[in-house]
């Protein structure tokens, strides 16, 4: 779907650090992406993991987006290079315009598995943008509520008690001695 919202990787410098203040006053406060930028100049990282989208010369829609090597991969079968995209944020007065879809399409644009931990009340978004809920692991979510784009080929990595559950609901086959 083409909303015609161009997704483009923001710099890290002062004037960005500007335009995310629009987002600490008008966006949630969890999602404050100020401290993560701020790091990023101090250090002088000129690979940015933000990405935003633009009305105009105002940064109206911004997101974090963080690539994963697959020796870490803890979600996927078999375990592959993702995705991690974090604080999806559009200010108000701009959502329900595609600028969200726009991002996450964007992410979705690597061929890879993307995946987000959705906030309270944003599972209809994320259901709708053809995430599902992965299966809750205490040890590995941690108290997040993890959500997953797949790309054909790549599905949920079961884990040690899945699997042995599994097994349990399996028949057995009667073998005769």
């Amino acid at each position: 779907m083409m909303t015609g919202h161009e997704v483009v990787k923001l710099r890290v410098n002062f004037k960005t650090l500007e335009e995310f203040e629009n987002f600490r006053e008008y966006g949630q406060q969890e999602l404050s992406m100020k401290e993560d930028l701020e790091e990023n100049i101090v250090e002088n990282d000129s690979e940015s993991p933000f990405y935003g989208v633009y009305f105009g010369n105002k940064l109206v829609g911004r997101m974090s987006l963080y690539k994963i090597n697959a020796k870490y991969d803890q979600y996927f079968d078999p375990p592959h290079d993702y995705l991690e995209l974090w604080k999806l944020e559009v200010l108000p007065g701009y959502q329900g315009k595609g600028i969200g879809n726009a991002m996450v399409e964007y992410a979705k644009s690597f061929g890879l598995p993307v995946k987000t931990n959705a906030r309270q009340r944003s599972d209809d978004f994320w259901k709708k943008q053809a995430f599902s809920p992965l299966t809750y692991q205490t040890d590995r979510d941690r108290g997040e509520n993890p959500y997953v784009w797949l790309p054909e080929g790549v599905k949920e990595k079961l884990h040690v008690q899945e699997k042995a559950v599994q097994a349990k609901s399996e028949p057995i086959e009667n073998e005769e001695t």
